[in-house]
């Protein structure tokens, strides 16, 4: 056994085909329509899906500024089609595509749209008026989503005893949904818990509520103009569900954000071909990693042996410039697995006892070097792909008085280094490889208005010991998942707490920080750069990608078609002068791809459109 433990496919892992897609038709047909709203009015930016009967994926456009939608050619067959937005009831319709067709719809306005709303709409329309309102809302926006979206419990009413109730299981059920007791207790949501419940309550309760609805302008212009496809994942087997696929999968606003039980996707990938590969963290004996064929949908798993039956476990994935992906799994100890997507062989190689295996919440990424880099659980592994070895870099700084530095998110720059978050302490560390040294960068406190924390509560803060990564004090930056520009010295870290993304000089270490746009609380995860220099982030509480132009300082928002999303990660594959971006949605069993039109490619549309 060589010193990486190099492990063949054919000993640990099996493919299993499942969900293939409709088969393949002689024509494809065009689908498009009008949408207004019952006064009359043409909608722009609405969201408009369309689905093959026994399919797996969904296409969605949007509505231009006229309210008039345009499909790219879709295969020709049945298709469920349906239209919403924001504070209108969800259209629905079929059609035969067997040649072009138009499909018009008319919204219905709705009074109470709450369960519409996207986490981070929601979260910012809590009340804030007063800095103790402000305090709440921002102890609800940190540390009530350690788990899930805001908007998963805040879709619902409670009275004071039943928002007490909610929160007395939150804070002992950790972010992998398993109860931890009364040692393990999140001790901000108990130190706040008569405070926060009664707030909750005047917001979501019975009675009048104190919310005060915020929305962002619907897409418009070259936000309006790009296509998803979605394409579903079948849910765990043996978690006991009702269907091979989510009853509820997000993809109806009015039912709300739906729940995570049974999804298996965590980290999602394209190759080269534009086929998908997906991670799974999800305790389960069927999958590792799997694939999605771009073109059908067909789904195979792959399985690596772990322990007790199970298969074992993966989080993070990348795709290395020969197109070789790269994901950690946990094999027993925490390992670096490879797999070639021409011939699906996967190979695992393991660190050797002594030193640290991958784990926690791993990312994996490749450096400029050509190096493979994987969070650890104090720092960060390099691996050499030509010797099959690892070296070992270790955080400066792990146990403090507020708790441990569990590294969170990694990355490899340009220059053959690595980078890693310590999201607790707000650490981010460096692996330099012109000294094999480890380098460690502390993220300053997040400002804090005086009025919103008060002596008592400043002093409990200063103290707390957390039990748990998750449990930020209100000064936290929580540096996540992160990026680096591969044709610049930039190093791009969303900052989940603080609601920013910043931007360290690879060099000098030198930081900045860029506000994320409202009106929503949005919390970044991950973030990708493509070769514009352009960041791209996922944020995971709400149903939208963000791009930040650093050249211009300038953020596009793109609307999700999904409620509910929960995406922990972003990708990007560029080919042939194209970008695709890819989201894996974590809550609602799906992967999506996201790709952009031109004004022309509209136009040519409209034409071939016409009777």
């Amino acid at each position: 056994m060589k010193h990486a433990s190099n492990v063949s496919l054919a000993a640990l892992a099996a493919v299993i085909g499942l969900g293939a897609s409709l088969p393949a038709f002689a024509a494809d047909a065009l689908l498009s329509g009008n949408i207004k709203s019952v006064a009359g009015e043409k909608l722009g930016g609405v969201t408009v899906s369309a689905k093959p009967d026994g399919g797996t994926i969904t296409t969605t456009v949007f509505t231009d500024e006229n309210g008039g939608y345009y499909f790219p050619p879709l295969p020709s067959g049945k298709y469920r089609v349906w239209a919403q937005a924001l504070t209108f009831a969800t259209a629905k319709g079929e059609v035969d595509l067997g040649a072009n067709r138009k499909q018009d719809f008319t919204l219905d306005a709705l009074t109470d749209f709450v369960r519409q709303l996207p986490g981070d709409l929601i979260a910012a329309s809590l009340p804030n008026a007063t800095p103790e309102e402000a305090r709440l809302q921002a102890l609800v926006r940190n540390n009530c989503t350690g788990c899930h979206t805001p908007s998963y419990t805040l879709q619902h009413k409670f009275d004071e005893a039943g928002w007490s109730r909610i929160i007395d299981l939150m804070k002992k059920v950790n972010v992998s949904g398993i109860y931890q007791g009364e040692d393990k207790i999140n001790g901000h949501l108990d130190f706040n818990q008569k405070e926060l419940a009664a707030y909750l309550a005047h917001a979501r309760g019975p009675g009048e509520t104190s919310m005060k609805i915020k929305l962002r302008p619907r897409p418009s212009g070259e936000n309006a103009r790009v296509v998803f496809k979605e394409y579903d994942v079948p849910v765990q087997e043996d978690a006991g569900m009702p269907s091979k696929y989510p009853v509820n999968d997000g993809a109806d606003w009015s039912l709300g954000t739906p729940s995570r039980i049974g999804s298996l996707v965590h980290d999602a990938f394209a190759d080269l071909d534009g086929n998908l590969w997906f991670t799974s963290n999800v305790p389960n004996r069927k999958m590792s990693i799997g694939k999605i064929n771009a073109q059908t949908g067909a789904v195979e798993f792959m399985r690596v042996n772990g322990q007790n039956g199970f298969a074992g476990n993966t989080h993070g994935i990348t795709r290395d410039p020969k197109g070789i992906m790269w994901f950690n799994v946990n094999t027993g100890r925490g390992s670096l697995g490879k797999v070639d997507p021409k011939t699906n062989q996967i190979e695992v190689f393991v660190p050797p006892q002594g030193m640290q295996p991958t784990g926690g919440a791993t990312t994996v990424d490749w450096d400029g070097k050509g190096q493979i880099w994987s969070s650890a659980p104090e720092g960060a592994l390099r691996f050499d792909p030509e010797t099959q070895k690892f070296t070992e870099f270790k955080s400066l700084t792990f146990k403090t008085a507020n708790g441990n530095g569990v590294t969170y998110g990694a990355a490899g720059d340009r220059d053959g280094n690595g980078w890693w978050a310590e999201m607790t302490i707000d650490m981010i560390g460096k692996g330099d490889i012109a000294t094999g040294k480890s380098l460690e960068l502390k993220l300053p406190r997040v400002a804090v208005d005086k009025e919103q924390i008060n002596d008592a509560q400043r002093a409990f803060y200063e103290k707390y010991v957390s039990a748990d990564f998750n449990q930020p004090a209100p000064w936290n930056q929580g540096p996540r998942r992160m990026g680096t520009d591969k044709n610049a010295d930039v190093l791009w870290v969303g900052n989940s707490w603080g609601g920013s993304l910043a931007r360290i000089d690879t060099h000098t270490m030198e930081t900045s920080f860029v506000p994320l746009p409202g009106p929503g609380l949005m919390q970044p995860y991950h973030v990708a750069v493509d070769s514009g220099h352009n960041a791209w982030l996922n944020i995971w509480t709400s149903d939208v990608i963000l791009k930040y132009d650093p050249a211009g300082k300038q953020w596009t928002t793109y609307d999700l078609p999904t409620r509910g999303t929960e995406a922990r990660y972003i990708s990007l594959l560029e080919k042939d002068g194209k970008l695709q971006v890819v989201l894996p949605y974590s809550r609602t069993s799906k992967v999506a791809v996201m790709t952009f039109r031109s004004e022309a490619d509209i136009a040519d549309l409209k034409t071939r459109s016409a009777p």
